[in-house]
């Protein structure tokens, strides 16, 4: 490269032997870069002469992205509810797009593509992932990325936003387990999503601990739909020893759960005891009302809104990964093990 040609960041992060993130960080200030690294850095950009895209002052226009995979979802409008709430006090407004790619975790590039045509100051991105290539080109343009919910291990140098999944499931699973359940089985989400798997681990902790077995059949796979619920629980019903309880690790399947349950003229919870994940409004309007796991997807939205609005001011967060806490809610939904314990033993 000559010595005073116009670099690009990711030529300066090559040479620098540094994430093309970290280079973002340095030139918007951010103080949470080690030194050494940071005036190795900056030496570089100084001797390649380089110029970012846009100064902060010209890329601040009041407006952020939020980036779905899905928006066809109640739990859709709660993270909407919380994005708007403080968008709007800020005086920012909100674009809303939805992705399709191959899976949930691998969306298209054309939401990128129009990001960067609207400018826009920064993006939300909702239970999704990036690919190294988006997270260079959102760098390179100097856009700031919160992952609300992030669908795979979050990336220590990406912001993000969670709720305690592993404790939820742990808390929603010892609650059937005091009521004297033995055999309760889960129906998880997509083996791809992290907060699914940490559900899954939380439910076997909690069998584990209890000196419990979890009997061949009973892990069940949905896509957090009420299809999927109802489905895997018409499986578990055919099990030669039915479960007594069903874990279902959101409160669409939950409801799934309850038609499959209709359909085989069976009550709860007088059968078979159901509990939910996410405390969605249908939670309480279920009959009976669902006993589940409180997921503040509000305030999930709000925290990661707060947090990209500090990024595009240049401001250094706290941390950068923050997880909200799971309550159980404890409602009709769950009791004893009632009559197919008796007719199955």
């Amino acid at each position: 490269m000559p010595q005073h040609s116009r670099a690009t960041m990711s030529q300066i992060a090559a040479e620098a032997g540094v994430s093309v993130p970290t280079v973002s960080k340095v030139l918007n200030g951010r103080r949470d870069v080690a030194p050494a690294t940071r005036e190795r850095v900056e030496e570089l950009l100084r001797r390649r002469s380089y110029l970012p895209r846009r100064t902060l002052p010209a890329r601040t226009v009041g407006l952020i992205d939020v980036v779905f995979v899905d928006l066809g979802s109640p739990w859709a409008m709660r993270i909407l509810a919380g994005v708007e709430e403080v968008a709007h006090r800020a005086g920012t407004g909100v674009v809303v797009s939805a992705v399709h790619g191959r899976s949930r975790t691998e969306p298209d590039r054309r939401w990128l593509e129009n990001l960067a045509a609207r400018r826009s100051d920064g993006v939300l991105l909702v239970l999704s992932e990036l690919s190294a290539e988006q997270r260079t080109r959102l760098a390179e343009h100097g856009i700031p990325v919160v992952v609300v919910d992030p669908a795979g291990q979050p990336d220590p140098s990406m912001p993000s936003v969670g709720a305690t999944n592993w404790t939820g499931a742990l808390r929603a699973t010892e609650h059937l387990i005091g009521l004297g359940h033995r055999r309760i089985a889960v129906i998880g989400g997509p083996g791809d999503v992290l907060c699914s798997l940490a559900r899954i681990d939380g439910y076997r902790a909690a069998m584990h601990a209890a000196g419990l077995d979890v009997p061949a059949g009973y892990e069940r796979t949905g896509d957090f739909t009420s299809p999927t619920g109802y489905r895997e629980t018409l499986a578990l019903l055919d099990l030669p020893q039915p479960p007594t309880a069903v874990f279902a690790c959101a409160d669409e399947m939950a409801r799934g759960a309850y038609e499959a349950l209709y359909e085989r003229g069976l009550r709860v919870p007088d059968d078979i005891s159901i509990v939910g994940f996410d405390d969605l409004d249908q939670a309480r309007w279920s009959i009976p009302p669902l006993t589940t796991v409180r997921q503040p997807l509000t305030e999930m939205a709000g925290t990661a809104t707060r947090m990209l609005l500090s990024l595009i001011a240049g401001e250094t967060l706290d941390s950068p990964r923050l997880e909200l806490a799971t309550p159980l809610v404890v409602r009709a939904s769950t009791a004893p093990p009632g009559n197919i314990a008796d007719r199955s033993e």
